[in-house]
């Protein structure tokens, strides 16, 4: 489901380059090193900071035109009963957001992966991914109508090879070999791993030059958070943002798209224009569709956002 969260007009000019971001947020909490996950753990079922957090990361993902959130609270116990990605779409003033609920742990905790966008997408569509504990998924969005559309997917890989293996072969099925994709995530494996040769040999996706390291975000050491693309989308940077927004650095890419039409989709609001005051969603755009299966020709049945 897309939601409009802003009334603000249209960008005036279209460009062909993009700025991406892509984040887990771990619902709001913060690590500043490993034993933190033992002796602050209880603090991750408690609201108490994260809107703070929160804040800061809206501050940072405003420029963007894209951005790609995983482990985002959907609305729970430990995160004051507040969406998460919703928040950060009023806040950092994105008219555009949706998100996929994936795990429900009663009303403790949930996690979603999130889109927020400049311009609407013209579908969305959400995909459980397998895996022996279900809480999995990926979310896939497509700008423009056309064969050489936009599409964007949005994943968390989950922890073990075995079940990462699965979900890998899920998304190049669902990738296919279109022209002009993006994968954007923590993918819990490294860029140029055997793991991701699948993505590359059965996808158009490409293999990057190069992989910024973003965990632990106190001391990056492993690049396993990724903005993988197309190889007719070029990327002109790729980076880490210095900012610990939780145990992971958010990942940046600046792309620049093969055709002006599909900029058109996604270009950013002028900063010079006076945005108009926030409004809460008061509509459903497009539907937000999970499907039963690997294959999007087969049965897809409508998701109820929990």
């Amino acid at each position: 489901m897309i939601h409009s969260a802003s009334t603000a007009a249209p960008p005036r000019d279209a460009g062909l380059r993009l700025d991406l971001l892509s984040c887990n947020i771990l619902a709001g909490g913060s690590m500043r090193r490993y034993r933190d996950y033992v002796t602050h753990g209880w603090k991750h079922m408690l609201p108490a900071g994260k809107r703070a957090n929160l804040d800061g990361l809206a501050r940072i993902i405003r420029d963007f035109d894209l951005v790609a959130l995983q482990e985002a609270d959907a609305g729970s116990l430990r995160s004051g009963f507040l969406n998460q990605t919703q928040y950060l779409a009023e806040t950092a003033e994105f008219p555009y957001w949706s998100h996929q609920p994936n795990r429900r742990v009663s009303h403790l905790a949930t996690s979603s992966n999130g889109l927020l966008a400049r311009r609407q997408p013209d579908e969305v569509l959400a995909y459980p991914l397998p895996g022996r504990i279900p809480g999995r998924g990926a979310l896939w969005a497509r700008f423009g109508t056309d064969a050489d559309a936009l599409v964007v997917v949005i994943a968390h890989l989950s922890l073990g090879p075995k079940a990462r293996t699965r979900q890998i072969a899920f998304l190049a099925e669902l990738i296919g070999r279109h022209p002009c994709a993006v994968l954007m995530g923590d993918l819990n494996a490294p860029a140029k791993g055997r793991e991701l040769e699948r993505l590359y040999s059965h996808t158009s996706l490409v293999c990057p030059n190069e992989s910024p390291a973003t965990f632990p975000s106190w001391r990056p050491r492993r690049a396993i958070d990724h903005i993988l693309v197309s190889a007719s989308i070029e990327i002109e940077r790729r980076w880490a943002l210095a900012y610990p927004v939780s145990d992971h650095l958010p990942i940046a890419a600046r792309i620049r798209l093969p055709k002006p039409g599909v900029a058109l989709a996604l270009s950013n609001i002028p900063k010079e224009q006076d945005a108009e005051p926030l409004a809460r969603p008061t509509g459903d755009f497009t539907d937000l569709t999970v499907a039963t299966s690997k294959r999007r020709d087969k049965a897809l049945l409508p998701l109820v956002a929990g």
